[in-house]
């Protein structure tokens, strides 16, 4: 019987404190790389966090592009402290004011008029089992989306995640998922007919290697979809929150575009849990009252957290910083002249660094181990999602140490 190997695994160990011993619990992950053992985080500033035995690492990640005010922002900070000494939770029988607020300002952001609403969830997965079930209300059972994509793991996002290593342990998932290639109008509008109720699509593929969608592409998606009849949903968990450079993907990539709903998280919070789902229209009559609900969605002091957030991106004009350091990333690695990096993709602070050779994920242990957070999203591609607060000097150190760690990555590979 093929033993199952668990994601995460504790591991004991055992340092010298002064005059006693003391026990740290370490976690062995695969997610960043091998499954060497990772002494466990304890405190950050900015774009930098420092382990528990004092060593510091340039931020990157930003727990996968969450921490978009970096870690320990005073504005942040304030703004959960002085709601949690007000006011944590409240049923969602009621409304309160970080609520209110926070939609009012998702809406302004969005574009969306007095036909916008905003539902509020715990997480990205949330916001997709939401929209999942707002296509539903369509009474059409069929959706549509994207070969690549990625959109959860609990069971209704997952049927609609497109990796076969995730969803395979968990099959039969939902029927009625179509899967298109990416950033093909033709396939698109082949599979939209008049059984689909909704299309979702990622503007920017993050998990898939920082992959973007052109902008014909969310334009056909928007046609094709209000031609027969089907809601447009776009999945910016990833891709929100300025991370881009504008507050939202598609308005990147496609600002004409307007869909009939969004899904947000991640950096909505900046590392509050919180997740919602902003409906347009017509799309933002189809829930009745009672078809859906969450316990802890719209509590006070998330939503708090997330009105700090988007004051301070507002305030620090975080998402014009986005996009200068974007550009700057992109230049600076292009001056390398290092011809084992192929391109970089992604817009803003999403990026991905293609690699000529399948050494990506021994570049991550190996920067790892040189003090940088960074990740793979495939065999050749690493992907950078860095707090929007990080500066050109702390870029330009990274991208000194690239082909350091490339050669570190050439001569492990060499050697296996």
């Amino acid at each position: 019987m093929r033993r199952r190997v668990p994601v995460q695994e504790q591991v004991e160990r055992r340092s010298p404190g002064v005059g006693c011993e003391k026990q740290h619990t370490y976690i062995r992950s695969d997610r960043l790389g091998g499954l060497e053992d990772h002494v466990p985080f304890e405190r950050g500033e900015g774009a930098v966090v420092r382990d528990v035995e004092g060593r510091e690492y340039l931020d990157l990640l930003a727990g996968i592009a969450v921490n978009v005010l970096g870690h320990a922002h005073p504005a942040l900070v304030a703004a959960v402290s002085e709601q949690a000494a007000k006011l944590i939770h409240v049923s969602n029988f009621f409304t309160t004011r970080p609520q209110i607020e926070l939609a009012e300002r998702l809406v302004a952001a969005s574009g969306g008029d007095g036909d916008t609403r905003v539902f509020f969830c715990n997480s990205g997965a949330e916001a997709n089992e939401a929209a999942f079930k707002l296509a539903r209300r369509t009474a059409r059972p069929g959706v549509v989306v994207a070969d690549g994509g990625f959109h959860g793991r609990t069971l209704g996002a997952l049927s609609l995640t497109s990796k076969q290593a995730y969803r395979e342990p968990f099959e039969p998932l939902v029927p009625g998922v179509t899967r298109v290639p990416y950033d093909d109008v033709e396939a698109l509008r082949a599979a939209v007919d008049d059984t689909v109720g909704a299309v979702i699509l990622e503007p920017i593929q993050g998990e898939a290697g920082v992959i973007e969608a052109s902008p014909e592409y969310l334009r056909a998606a928007r046609e094709v979809t209000r031609e027969r009849g089907a809601l447009l949903i776009i999945d910016e968990v990833q891709t929100g929150v300025a991370r881009t450079g504008e507050w939202f993907g598609f308005q990147t990539i496609a600002p004409e575009v307007m869909p009939d709903a969004i899904t947000l998280a991640k950096g909505l919070g900046g590392g509050v849990p919180i997740g919602a789902l902003v409906t347009f229209g017509a799309a933002s009559t189809m829930f009745e009252a009672g078809q859906h609900g969450s316990t802890f969605g719209g509590n006070p002091l998330a939503c708090a957290a997330g009105v700090a957030v988007m004051r301070t991106i507002e305030d620090e004009r975080l998402r014009e910083q986005a996009r200068r350091l974007g550009e700057h990333l992109v230049a600076a690695v292009e001056n390398l002249g290092d011809e084992r990096v192929v391109t970089v993709r992604g817009r803003g602070l999403l990026r991905g660094i293609v690699l000529r050779d399948p050494l990506a994920q021994r570049v991550v242990v190996r920067a790892r181990e040189a003090g940088f957070i960074i990740n793979a999203t495939g065999p050749d591609v690493i992907r950078l999602a860095p707090p929007l607060v990080i500066t050109a000097e702390q870029v330009d150190t990274f991208v000194a140490a690239l082909p350091g760690l490339l050669d570190a990555a050439e001569t492990e590979e060499n050697a296996s």
